[in-house]
């Protein structure tokens, strides 16, 4: 199907050419309903989708992930090419996975011309993304669903992919929860995690206004720079987070008391206390990375598994 656009879009572009021809920017509300009538088109609540029609917003995100020619990104849910697009005016080589089974044929003619697009369907959460993305460094640039944000982050980082910079855009309180200090409502067991593997800020606001249909929740682009080493060196990073998990599954009690929940034995809490020196009476929100990181060492020093 070649993308015919009218003059219904106020003369922005013209009739009988494809979008790439006419450098005509996805990312506006004319050109998106366009191309969602074209396709016959509905975004998906099943798959978390929304629309972005802010062209302030991509340049903001392309900006933020520093994308520039010879950079490698891997783009995750590309929707009808809105980000893509801008990604890939970069002069960037751009990998986009797309779950949506009917989008990729979208994705064909509304990026038709940047021969430095490849569009690959699939579940980013079962592709194979070392073979994907080929040897050396690359960015990742995301508007991710908001029902599945933490689980495709946590993919990410555990793998330790050779990804420089995380770029992505998720809802406002999911983003407050990744850059929680201790001691904070918001800080657990994803603030951990973000800041183990990572250094994030939040960008820029991102208003309801700015995606077809506007989302019911604010949401934010925050920037992950991926550390070089993790945060805190630890002897066992699966004892780690399984200490991390347990501290915060249960909020209100101590954390000597969320280990036994979590399968530890008293004997085994009360050794690994005495040995790192920290006082097993406090709450796991009080605990910063380091402590995290002293008390799982000495479960695995004293081999109190």
């Amino acid at each position: 199907m070649s993308i015919d656009i009218d003059n219904e879009l106020n003369g922005e572009i013209h009739q009988e050419t494809k979008l790439k021809g006419l450098n005509a920017t996805i990312a506006n509300p004319s050109v998106t309903r366009h191309i969602m009538k074209a396709f016959n088109l509905r975004a998906s609540k099943r798959l978390g989708q929304n629309f972005l029609v802010d062209a302030n917003i991509v340049r903001g995100i392309v900006d933020a992930a520093g994308a520039k020619p010879g950079d490698k990104i891997l783009e995750i849910g590309p929707g009808i090419g809105t980000l893509t697009q801008g990604l890939a005016e970069s002069g960037a080589d751009i990998t986009a996975v797309e779950l949506d089974k009917k989008l990729p044929a979208v994705l064909a003619e509304t990026l038709a011309g940047y021969d430095n697009v490849r569009i690959v369907p699939g579940d980013i959460l079962k592709v194979n993304i070392p073979e994907l993305m080929g040897d050396g460094p690359f960015k990742v640039a995301a508007n991710l669903p908001y029902y599945i944000t933490t689980p495709i982050l946590m993919e990410l980082l555990e793998k330790h992919l050779p990804i420089s910079i995380l770029v992505t855009m998720v809802q406002k309180e999911v983003a407050l929860r990744m850059i929680a200090k201790p001691g904070s409502k918001t800080y657990g067991a994803l603030s951990v995690a973000v800041q183990y593997y990572t250094k994030p800020h939040i960008a820029f606001d991102v208003p309801p206004r700015s995606f077809i249909p506007a989302p019911e929740v604010d949401s934010v682009v925050i920037v992950c720079d991926v550390r070089e080493k993790p945060a805190v060196e630890v002897k066992d990073e699966k004892m780690f987070f399984r200490v991390v998990k347990a501290a915060f599954g249960q909020r209100r009690k101590t954390i000597a008391n969320t280990l036994k929940g979590a399968g530890f034995t008293k004997e085994a809490i009360d050794r690994a206390f005495a040995a790192c020196g920290i006082d097993s009476g406090r709450r796991g929100e009080t605990f910063n990375l380091k402590e995290f990181a002293a008390l799982a060492d000495a479960i695995v020093v004293n081999n109190l598994v």
